[in-house]
C-alpha cells in the first residue's frame, strides 16, 4: 500500500485522503512522545490505520525523586510505563496495539545506548510490520535519544528494505526542521489532548517545578508556534519534516 507525500508543500494532513488498513509505525524513545503527534494519530485511528507503539526507553531519568517513593530507577520506569498506560487507555490505542521494548540505557545519564542488540530488536519488530509511515521525532534536535533514534530508523529502513517515509514530529527540542506537512486543530482539540498529555503527570509536575508551566501547555506552545509560522487561520497545528 502506497502512502506516499507527493505534491506541494506543506501538505495539510486532515485534508487528505488515508487508505483504511494502512500501518503506522511510531517509534517513541520515551514514554511521551507518542502524545506529542495525538491529534494527528487520533485522525489516522479514526480513518481505519493500524497504529503500533514501540516504546523504546523508559526514561527513568525524566522523574524527580519528590514524586517517586522509593526514588529508585526501577520504580521512576515502571511510573513513566504506567503514565504510557493510562495516556494509550485514554486514546483508546488497545494493549495488543502497544509495546514498551526497555532497550538498554547508559548510566548515569539513562540515555539509549547505541549497540548491536538494540538495533536488532527494533529490527524484529519493523520488520513484520512493514509500516507504511513512521512517527519519531526529528533528529536535529537536543535530545540524545531523539538523534539516536533517528539514526536507528534511516539505518533500518536500508538494511530491512522497507518503503516507509517518515514523519518527523516537531517538539520542544527540535533544534529546526521544515513544516512540509501538519496537522491543525482548534481549541476543542487542544483541550482532549491537553488531557492526553497530563497522564503523564511525572512530566507535567517536573515542568510545573522547572519551567513554571505543565507539560501540556509546553506541548500546545509549540503547536501554536507552528500554526503562526504557517499562517493558518487555527490556532493550533503539530508539524512533521518529510523523510522519505
Amino acid at each position: 500500500m502506497s502512502l506516499s507525500f507527493s505534491g506541494p508543500r506543506p501538505i495539510r494532513l486532515d485534508a487528505r485522503p488515508w487508505p483504511s488498513g494502512g500501518r503506522i509505525g511510531v517509534l517513541a524513545p520515551h514514554p511521551d512522545d507518542f502524545d506529542a503527534a495525538g491529534l494527528l494519530l487520533r485522525h489516522l485511528d479514526t480513518a481505519g490505520l493500524d497504529i503500533r507503539l514501540f516504546v523504546l526507553s523508559s526514561s527513568a531519568n525524566g522523574v524527580e525523586d519528590g514524586f517517586c517513593d522509593p526514588p529508585t530507577p526501577e520504580a521512576k520506569a515502571a511510573l513513566r510505563e504506567d503514565e504510557q498506560i493510562a495516556g494509550c487507555r485514554f486514546f483508546g490505542l488497545a494493549a495488543d496495539r502497544f509495546e514498551f521494548l526497555r532497550l538498554a540505557v547508559d548510566e548515569p545519564g539513562g540515555y539509549l545506548r547505541d549497540n548491536g542488540a538494540s538495533r536488532r530488536t527494533l529490527a524484529a519488530k519493523l520488520a513484520p510490520l512493514a509500516p507504511d509511515i513512521v512517527l519519531l521525532p526529528n533528529g536535529n534536535d537536543t535530545n540524545p535519544d531523539h538523534r539516536l533514534v533517528h539514526v536507528w530508523w534511516k539505518r533500518l529502513k536500508g538494511e530491512l528494505g522497507l518503503g516507509a517515509a517518515a514523519l518527523l514530529i516537531r517538539d520542544p527540542k527540535t533544534i529546526g526542521a521544515r513544516d512540509d506537512a501538519y496537522f491543525p486543530f482548534g481549541e476543542a482539540e487542544a483541550a482532549w489532548k491537553a488531557e492526553l498529555l497530563r497522564f503523564h503527570r511525572s512530566q507535567h509536575q517536573r515542568n510545573l517545578n522547572t519551567r513554571g508551566h505543565g507539560f501540556d501547555e509546553r506541548i500546545l506552545r509549540v503547536n501554536r508556534a507552528s500554526a503562526k509560522r504557517l499562517g493558518l487561520a487555527e490556532p493550533y497545528a503539530e508539524s512533521f519534516e518529510i523523510e522519505e
